[in-house]
């Protein structure tokens, strides 16, 4: 009886071979992903733990007309010094309500940010881009991000509702401080002006620039 002729054994490529697409999960688990979300919540509790209180905010006893339009800017200048932690925490309220009304405008902006996050910023440089089979440079990848960001922000309602929302909180931020009387109120115990809400921009920069996949692509 004839033997049959043996079948050579199934090879299974390697990781090496195939190469590894980029994926959310493995940018959200680099440390440069970890260190940044620590040090953004961190800075946030920072910030919303150096408010000043709302009832001080809104004392209606203490609003007032301006006598003249330099009155109104001196008054905003120190309101703006005094209460810029509500102002800020109020103008991100603003936006927020305005995002919530608008889901379809809130989904596209959280692609457009996770996209950015987890595509180009944390992403691992041993993970590539692969999309459909074909591989994509970082410097593809970035000319694809910028032109999605432009088309996101322009040629939907992204910006538009941004830009409103926006000027909706800085008017009603402009009229407390040019009408709230601010002779009440102790500038001389102020936190540094770097500490605060925006304090975490400079520490996230450090920690992405010190990440290996992120100071490649830059």
């Amino acid at each position: 009886m004839a033997s049959l002729p043996q079948q050579p054994p199934l090879s299974i490529p390697s990781s090496q071979t195939v190469g590894a697409s980029a994926s959310p999960i493995s940018a959200a688990n680099t440390p440069a992903f970890r260190a940044f979300i620590s040090r953004l919540s961190e800075s946030l509790r920072l910030a919303v733990s150096h408010r000043r209180p709302w009832l001080e905010l809104l004392d209606r006893t203490a609003f007032s007309r301006p006598d003249s339009l330099s009155d109104a800017a001196a008054r905003f200048r120190k309101n703006l010094s005094y209460f810029r932690i509500n102002y800020l925490i109020l103008v991100s309220s603003v936006l927020a309500l305005s995002l919530l009304s608008h889901p379809f405008t809130l989904l596209l902006l959280v692609v457009l940010l996770s996209a950015w996050l987890f595509l180009y910023l944390f992403r691992p440089s041993e993970s590539p881009v692969v999309i459909l089979g074909r591989q994509f440079s970082d410097r593809e990848t970035l000319v694809g991000l910028v032109v999605l960001t432009v088309v996101v922000v322009f040629l939907t309602s992204v910006g538009s509702l941004l830009i409103s929302a926006s000027l909706i909180g800085f008017a009603i931020v402009a009229a407390h401080g040019a009408f709230r009387i601010p002779e009440d109120l102790f500038l001389d115990d102020q936190e540094p002006a770097g500490a605060g809400l925006l304090s975490f921009l400079g520490g996230a920069a450090s920690v992405a620039a010190s990440a290996p996949a992120v100071a490649t692509r830059v």
